[in-house]
C-alpha cells in the first residue's frame, strides 16, 4: 500500500522528479521565513475570504489570527491563502451566479496546495456553501468557521437588523410612509457592525444548518461577529484542524445522507431561508446525494417553525444566542434527528447534544408543541405552472393568501419589471397575482433575488402589504411575504411560466401545494407553438458566463454545473 503523502510532500509540481520538486518548494516557501521544524509540521490551510466590498467578512483578519493560533498550539502550521469571497450587494448580476466559480476556486486551490487539512472561513449567503462544496469535491479534512452575524442597530428606540427591517423601511418609504431624510437615517443603522444578517436570513440559515450537518464545532452558528466568544470558537477551529488531519476525518464521512437530512430539519425548524434548499441540493450533488422535493415536503409538514426571529417571527441571532443557539433547537426535535451522525469533533451528533449546556428559562425558541408555525415553514407547490415544482415559504406570508386565485399581471424580464411596476398606469389591483418571467438560472442569469417583487407604488400607497407573486427567480432570506419562487422549468427554457399572459387566471392552493394556470392545454400548446426562446446575449459566448450558460442545473438541483456532480446514488431526505 503507497504511503499517504502529507505536508510539504503532498501534491508536487510535476518536474519529474520529486526529490527536486520537494527541494524547490522549501526553497521557495523559506523565502516566507519558515524553519525545517515548522515545515515538517501538520500544514492547515486557512481561506482567506476578506474584501473590501465584503463587510459580512470584515472580521476574517482577526479570525484568521485566532485560528493560526489554536492551529499553532496544537502542533501545525498555519498557511493562509485567498479565495473568491462573495458578497449579495456587491455581485453582479447576483453571487449565485458566481457561487459556483467560488467553490471551482476553492476546490482546484485545496487540490493545488499541500494542506493536510482546511479551516473554510464564510459567512455570506453564497459563500459558505460553495466553500463546502468546493470541500465536498476535493474531500480534504476540513472544519468551517463563519464570520457571525452582526449585531442589531437602533432606530427611535426600535432594534433594527438587515436585512428584513432593510426591507421594511424601503415598503414604508416607497408607501410615503416616511420621508427620504428618515430612510437616509435608517439607511445608517441597518448594519452596525461586521458580520452577516442579523435576522434569519440565508447566512443564518446556512451557518445553523452547516453546524447541524457536522461541519461547524458545536456553537458557533450564533455566535455575533464582534464578539470575543467568536475568536475564541475560530482558536478552537483551528486546533481542531490539527486534528482533523491526524485522523484524516473527511467530508464525505461527515456529510452523508443522515448528515443533510439533519440540516433540511433544521432548516424547518429555524424557519430559514427558501435559498437553503438551492445550496443544501448543490451541497449534496457534489457528494452523490439527490434532494427529494416530495420527501422534503413531508418532512416540512412533520417540522414545527421553533425559531421566533424574523423575517417568521420577531427575533435576531445574537437573542438565538443568548437563549443558547443551536442546541436548544435540536433539543426539541431530538426524536426526528439521526443522532448517530459523525461530525468535525470526532463525536456523534448526539453526544455532542448530550455535553452541551443544560437549558435555561428563554422565549426564542419554542417548544415542539407550542411553535411559533406549525405547518412547515416551506411548502413545495406542484402544477402545470411548475410541472418540476415551486416553492413558498408559507411562514412568512399574509395567511389570507395561502389560497387564492387573481388574474396574472406579466413581467417579461427585469428590465420590464423596473420599467413598469411603478407606473401609475399599471393595471394592476390588489388581489392580481405579479409574475415575473425570465429571472431563472439561465434567464437572469444566476437566479437573482427578484422574486420579491415590489408591491406596485400605486397599491403600496393604498396601504397594500402582500400580494401573490411568482417567479423563477429567488428571494433573500431576509425577504416576506406570499412569494412564489423557483419554478421550474424556468422561463427562459420554455417552462409553462412562459407562456403566461396577462389577463390569465392563476390559482394557488398552499394546503393543497397547487399552482395552476387555468388555461386549457389546447391553448397552451397553441402558445408554445409560437413561443421564441430568448436571444443569446454577446455576454453569454465567452468566458466564465459561457462555462454557466453551457452547464448549470436547474433549481431543483441545486443549480449547480453538471460536470461537477458525481452519479447520484441516493436520495435525501428519504421517503418514510
Amino acid at each position: 500500500m503507497a504511503q499517504v503523502k502529507t505536508g510539504m510532500r503532498k501534491g508536487l509540481t510535476a518536474y519529474g522528479d520529486e526529490g527536486f520538486s520537494l527541494f524547490l518548494r522549501k526553497a521557495f516557501i523559506k523565502a516566507m521565513g519558515y524553519t525545517d521544524d515548522a515545515l515538517d509540521r501538520p500544514i492547515v490551510g486557512i481561506t482567506n475570504t476578506f474584501s473590501g466590498f465584503n463587510a459580512c467578512h470584515r472580521n476574517v483578519p482577526e479570525l484568521i489570527e485566532a485560528v493560526k493560533r489554536g492551529v499553532m498550539l496544537a502542533g501545525g502550521l498555519p498557511v493562509e491563502f485567498p479565495v473568491i469571497t462573495l458578497h449579495e450587494s456587491f455581485a453582479h448580476p447576483t453571487s449565485m451566479y458566481l457561487r459556483n466559480l467560488m467553490a471551482i476556486d476553492t476546490e482546484e486551490m485545496l487540490r493545488a496546495q499541500p494542506v493536510d487539512s482546511v479551516v473554510l472561513i464564510g459567512g455570506c449567503d453564497k459563500t459558505v456553501p460553495a466553500l463546502l462544496m468546493g470541500a465536498a469535491s476535493t474531500n480534504v479534512p476540513s472544519i468551517l468557521l463563519v464570520t457571525g452575524p452582526m449585531i442589531t442597530g437602533d432606530h427611535k428606540g426600535e432594534r433594527l437588523g438587515a436585512c428584513t427591517d432593510c426591507r421594511r423601511f424601503w415598503g414604508k418609504f416607497r408607501a410615503g410612509e416616511i420621508s427620504e431624510q428618515e430612510i437616509g437615517e435608517v439607511n445608517n443603522k441597518l448594519a452596525p457592525s461586521a458580520g452577516t444578517c442579523m435576522v434569519m436570513g440565508t447566512a443564518s440559515t446556512m451557518a445553523l444548518c452547516s453546524e447541524a450537518l457536522g461541519m461547524m464545532l458545536p456553537g458557533g452558528a450564533c455566535v455575533p461577529a464582534v464578539m470575543a466568544e467568536r475568536l475564541r470558537h475560530a482558536e478552537a477551529s483551528g486546533a481542531r484542524a490539527v486534528a482533523l488531519a491526524a485522523a484524516r476525518l473527511t467530508p464525505d464521512k461527515i456529510m452523508t445522507v443522515d448528515a443533510f437530512e439533519n440540516a433540511l430539519r433544521v432548516l424547518f425548524a429555524v424557519g430559514g431561508s427558501t435559498n437553503a434548499i438551492v445550496h443544501l441540493a448543490a451541497m449534496a450533488g457534489r457528494l452523490g446525494i439527490k434532494l427529494d422535493l416530495e420527501a422534503f415536503d413531508q418532512m416540512g409538514r412533520e417540522t414545527p417553525v421553533l425559531v421566533d426571529l424574523k423575517p417568521t417571527g420577531q427575533g435576531y441571532m445574537e437573542d438565538l444566542d443568548r437563549a443558547g443557539g443551536l442546541a436548544v433547537i435540536l433539543r426539541e426535535i431530538k426524536h426526528q434527528l439521526h443522532l448517530d451522525a459523525m461530525t468535525v469533533t470526532g463525536r456523534t451528533l448526539g453526544e455532542e447534544l448530550a455535553q452541551a449546556p443544560a437549558a435555561w428559562p428563554q422565549q426564542v425558541v419554542r417548544t415542539f408543541n407550542d411553535p411559533v408555525f406549525a405547518g412547515g415553514s416551506i411548502a413545495v407547490l406542484r402544477g402545470n405552472l411548475a410541472p418540476g415544482g415551486a416553492i413558498i415559504k408559507q411562514a412568512a406570508m399574509d395567511p389570507r393568501l395561502l389560497k387564492h386565485e387573481g388574474r396574472a399581471v406579466v413581467f417579461e424580464s427585469l428590465a420590464d419589471l423596473a420599467d413598469r411596476v411603478d407606473d401609475p398606469n399599471l393595471d394592476v389591483m390588489a388581489d392580481d397575482i405579479l409574475v415575473l418571467k425570465n429571472a431563472g438560472p439561465q434567464g437572469g442569469p444566476g437566479m437573482p433575488e427578484a422574486g420579491y417583487l415590489p408591491i406596485p407604488k400605486k397599491l403600496a400607497a393604498q396601504g397594500v402589504k402582500d400580494m401573490v407573486r411568482i417567479s423563477d427567480a429567488r428571494m433573500s432570506g431576509t425577504a416576506f411575504g406570499a412569494i412564489v419562487l423557483h419554478v421550474t422549468p424556468e422561463s427562459a427554457l420554455g417552462g409553462n411560466l412562459a407562456l403566461v399572459c396577462t389577463g390569465d387566471r392563476i390559482q394557488l392552493d398552499v394546503a393543497a401545494r397547487s399552482l395552476m394556470l387555468l388555461v386549457s392545454d389546447s391553448e397552451l400548446e397553441a402558445r408554445r407553438a409560437k413561443w421564441v426562446a430568448p436571444a443569446i446575449r454577446s455576454a453569454d459566448t465567452r468566458g466564465y458566463r459561457k462555462l454557466y450558460m453551457d452547464q448549470i442545473t436547474q433549481a431543483d438541483e441545486g443549480c449547480d454545473f453538471q460536470f461537477l456532480q458525481p452519479p447520484i446514488t441516493t436520495q435525501a431526505p428519504r421517503a418514510r
